[in-house]
């Protein structure tokens, strides 16, 4: 076998390091012959550029662009080069292919490595089709399949290291899956400023996830800290690979939370050796679909605005316009507009007069054209209409005129009042409230579906691949746009336990009645907290479903104070300690933005430093970070404190959930403190 011991592994890896070496310094000549070839090129186009002509000088640019892209294919190469100088790979399979004698180690890394000495790959790519092997497998007996069809074989060796900058800092023997022990030495990390690639941890259900080409909508519920962001990130980057000739990273679109979330997450493809992909939130979304023509309230505010919970009005208004009954009525109510708010006239035109009979038929002829539309297709017929009896032929202003009275006779032609009269025609004009700001948040998605109903829609076909994340907070309306927006495949995913308004939200059998055919996965394994934490989370939002991952750590402290200047020293202190102790990040996470920037002020002369993420930041940092639950979801700390978490600030099945969210962001460590008497959620562990 070749290389047996650690020895002859070490000593292998040294000479990997070389090979790449020698490419790396290869590829730093062939980026300077680019770069001098480029600049060449430039100085005889600026020298003869009066005697070339048109053709010559086209001919010179286009030298120029395509130099310009192979020395920016070498570049690119040689940064995959240098990351794998530090970590050139996590694992190694023997596979021994039937019928074949030979057995080649195959080893696994962030990238593939091809010597052209040997005119072979010394470093598989994790996302090839050999290297599921290594996730999925156990000694013996395996297969996986080839682009030339399925391999079957015997899998006798399989191992796995931890490499950092160039030194093997260990090696296991694997038999059965990803081994316990680097799983454990991964999670225990304190974390890094941006979500990283996990391809040396993956465990079996999360890659068969993430090697699953054949979903069009797949939809992913995930407990809280079972990794589904960055599952969902490392789908995408295996169907990069994958599909490399039809498919590139412009061709997909991430809806995400908010931009701290975004920026949180958009290390993960570049490390992976893919470019970053374009992302937008849902907020943005309705902006562009209703071309910036109505002002309303975000997400955000209509979150503060629940929390809140003195309105039952509002929450009445949200509960039922994110309930599939609100799809329902909708699609009936476009049927009663074609039905009953049309009513045909006669037409004059000129000295010349158009029966509404003529109308009325025309109407109903064209009925698979969307209203909106129709009234152009109509006005053209009856300019045809007018030439075949009159001889007359109507200049374009004229048909435009007709098109105009014909949109007349549609009872309400704006879009908004026809809204607004759809709830008259529920017989609930009070679930309709417009305001000084402009329309509330849960309004804005009903009326851009109206508006697809009534005028079309436009696909996005340049999407190829959609990517939802945090799905819970959509409601079927929302995702009945994106359905009619984006054709492409789609990776949806989230948890219903962290839903940050219990009144719009959906489940995984919900959005699947939006998407015919969509395939459902559960990741039901929760890698992000110590054990301890985790008990302590179930306490207040309970998931028989979740299975923690055996990882201890201390018991979350529960600190009560008799005054509000005790909470606050109590803070600082904590604050005083992280600046020396091991971990990285400290969130410290409030139920609402006000009290987050309140604290903040109190805090933020504090020697370790203090950060305040709100709606308006778009990066995350490490360091000591107050947000609120809401913010907070999907990013995730070394240590978390959540403050203020008393009997009257945590009362409602709202306040649980965003109690649930803030304590599940801690990974190490989790303190819980108030003023006066602690939340019945808490007390009810006790």
């Amino acid at each position: 076998m070749i290389n047996k011991t650690e020895q002859q592994e070490k000593q292998y890896l040294e000479k990997i390091k070389q090979k790449l070496l020698d490419e790396i310094n290869k590829a730093d000549v062939n980026i300077d012959a680019h770069s001098k070839d480029i600049q060449e090129y430039k100085d005889y186009l600026w020298e003869n550029r009066a005697g070339m002509d048109h053709a010559e000088k086209v001919s010179m640019r286009q030298s120029i662009w395509q130099t310009a892209l192979t020395g920016e294919s070498a570049a690119a190469r040689q940064k995959r080069l240098r990351k794998l100088l530090s970590s050139p790979y996590f694992g190694r399979i023997d596979f021994t292919e039937d019928g074949n004698i030979d057995k080649l180690p195959v080893y696994i890394g962030v990238h593939s490595f091809f010597d052209p000495s040997q005119n072979t790959n010394l470093i598989h790519d994790w996302r090839a089709p050999v290297s599921g092997l290594f996730y999925d497998s156990e000694l013996g007996k395996a297969r996986f399949e080839s682009p030339s069809g399925t391999i079957t074989g015997k899998i006798s060796l399989k191992r796995q290291y931890r490499i950092r900058q160039g030194k093997m800092e260990f090696m296991l023997e694997s038999s059965l899956n990803i081994h316990d022990d680097i799983l454990q030495k991964e999670l225990s990390r304190a974390t890094d400023e941006k979500m990283k690639e996990i391809v040396a941890t993956i465990q079996r259900d999360q890659n068969k996830i993430i090697r699953n080409d054949s979903s069009h909508v797949l939809i992913i519920q995930g407990v809280a800290g079972s990794g589904k962001t960055s599952i969902a990130l490392h789908r995408v980057a295996y169907l990069l690979y994958k599909y490399k000739e039809s498919i590139t990273s412009k061709d997909i679109l991430i809806i995400s939370p908010n931009k701290v979330f975004a920026d949180y997450i958009s290390n993960v493809l570049p490390e992976l050796g893919e470019e970053k992909i374009a992302e937008t939130g849902m907020e943005e979304l309705g902006r562009q679909l209703l071309e910036k023509k109505y002002r309303f309230q975000t997400f955000f505010e209509q979150v503060a605005r629940v929390i809140e919970g003195k309105d039952r009005q509002f929450i009445r208004r949200i509960t039922f316009k994110a309930s599939h009954e609100m799809l329902n009525k909708l699609n009936r109510y476009v049927t009663y507009i074609e039905n009953e708010l049309f009513v045909p006239n006669d037409l004059k035109v000129g000295r010349y007069y158009v029966p509404y009979t003529f109308v009325a038929q025309k109407f109903l002829a064209f009925s698979r054209v969307p209203l909106f539309r129709r009234f152009a297709v109509m006005a053209q017929q009856v300019a045809d209409f007018i030439t075949r009896t009159h001889r007359k032929e109507l200049n374009s202003a004229e048909v435009k005129k007709v098109e105009s009275d014909i949109k007349k006779m549609l009872r309400y032609s704006n879009l908004r009042d026809l809204y607004k009269h759809f709830y008259d025609w529920l017989g609930e004009p009070g679930l309709y409230k417009n305001t000084k700001g402009g329309l509330e948040y849960s309004d804005v998605y009903p009326l851009i579906y109206l508006k697809q109903r009534l005028e079309g829609v436009n696909t996005n076909d340049r999407v190829k691949h959609l990517l939802i994340d945090e799905m819970q907070d959509y409601t079927p309306v929302q995702y009945a746009v994106l359905a009619r927006l984006f054709p492409c495949k789609k990776t949806i995913l989230g948890d219903t336990s962290q839903s940050v308004n219990p009144y719009s939200s959906s489940s995984a059998d919900d959005i699947g009645m939006a998407f015919v055919n969509a395939d459902k996965v559960k990741l039901l394994k929760s890698y992000r907290s110590t054990i301890e934490i985790t008990n302590f989370t179930q306490y207040i939002n309970l998931n028989d479903e979740l299975i923690p991952v055996e990882r201890h750590g201390e018991e979350p402290a529960v600190k009560e104070y008799s005054a509000s200047d005790g909470e606050i020293l109590g803070i600082k202190d904590v604050l005083t300690d992280f600046r020396s102790g091991e971990y990285n990040s400290l969130g410290i996470i409030c139920k609402t933005q006000k009290q987050a920037g309140c604290l903040y002020e109190m805090l933020k002369d504090h020697p370790s430093g203090v950060y305040l993420l709100n709606p308006e930041s778009i990066a995350f940092v490490n360091g000591v970070v107050i947000t609120t639950a809401h913010m907070s979801k999907g990013l995730e700390f070394d240590h978390v404190i959540v403050p203020f978490v008393s009997e009257s600030n945590y009362k409602s099945e709202t306040d649980r959930k965003m109690l649930y969210i803030a304590c599940t962001r801690a990974m190490h460590k989790l303190d819980v403190t108030c003023t006066g008497k602690i939340s019945g959620f808490i007390k009810a562990r006790n």
